[in-house]
């Protein structure tokens, strides 16, 4: 048994050490890149967009969608929700 858990531990750090991420990060991935993505189309912001460009990407949205002009309240909080997720994601990526 100790062997086993030997043996995962060394594969855990192997995977880290050539993916750059635990093994449990990479099968988890798929719905938090899919969440990404679909802020990133909200937005219409590239994979590359720095944090001006999502913050000028929202201030437009928000232009458009707000409950002054026609728009509701659902989608002021979708657009937020949507700068929020990419402004923490680059923050995670300049961290490590």
């Amino acid at each position: 048994m100790i062997k086993l858990l030997w043996i995962a531990f060394l594969v855990s750090v192997v995977v880290k050490m050539l993916a750059g991420k635990w093994p449990w990060e990479l099968v988890g991935g798929s719905a938090r890149s899919e969440g990404e993505q679909r802020a990133r189309n909200l937005l219409g912001v590239a994979a590359a967009a720095s944090r001006e460009d999502i913050i000028d990407a929202h201030r437009r949205l928000i232009a458009r969608v707000h409950p002054d002009r026609g728009g509701t309240s659902e989608a002021v909080h979708e657009a937020n929700a949507a700068r929020d997720l990419l402004l923490g994601r680059l923050g995670e990526r300049s961290k490590g």
